[in-house]
């Protein structure tokens, strides 16, 4: 899909990256180099737009004509997000929280031109089965899973095992809500 403008995925995630190209869209990644912190007051539901713009916004001083796209995915289960794991004990540690547990995956995307911003989100239920820990090692030392948030990739072996249940989009899970990108971008 061809917008009059040039797009810039700020983004260095290969599956906002897929999922990109898979809908058409001509793009440039670029990744912003920004600390992903936010205020400890801030609501837990609003953080992934806050780091969204937070990404865009390192790109306004640098463009022109162009959109810049940036996006963040956060899990949240029984009130408490968790980020991408910082190593193996922290890996399994988010996917026992998760095992046997329903919780949400909220992405939010802002696009940014010269003249404006609009920042978005979407929130997917995600229910997990009973992970063993055996299955949990396995994933963790398998697949790797520390650029993810959460510990997991639904589109890795452990959604196609695990993931009883989705409630809202799997795009979302993935990391970027393609249906809305699509019809924010259209608008923008």
């Amino acid at each position: 899909m061809n917008f009059n403008r040039p797009l810039i995925l700020a983004s260095s995630s290969p599956r906002r990256q897929y999922l990109m190209k898979e809908a058409g869209f001509n793009f440039v990644p670029q990744t912003p180099d920004i600390d992903e912190s936010f205020p400890a007051d801030l609501d837990i539901t609003e953080v992934p737009k806050y780091l969204a713009r937070k990404k865009a916004e390192v790109f306004l001083k640098n463009i022109t004509n162009e959109i810049v796209i940036s996006s963040d995915t956060v899990v949240i289960v029984k009130n408490e997000i968790l980020n991408k794991p910082l190593n193996r004990k922290e890996a399994l540690e988010m996917l026992s929280k998760l095992s046997g547990q329903t919780h949400t995956v909220i992405t939010a995307v802002c696009l940014l031109g010269k003249e404006k911003i609009d920042c978005f989100d979407d929130h997917t239920e995600v229910t997990f089965t009973v992970l063993t820990q055996d299955e949990m090692e396995f994933y963790v030392d398998t697949y790797k899973p520390y650029d993810k948030a959460g510990a997991y990739g639904a589109q890795d072996w452990i959604g196609l095992v695990a993931i009883e249940k989705i409630n809202g989009s799997y795009f979302t899970v993935m990391g970027m809500p393609m249906h809305l990108v699509y019809k924010h971008l259209r608008d923008f």
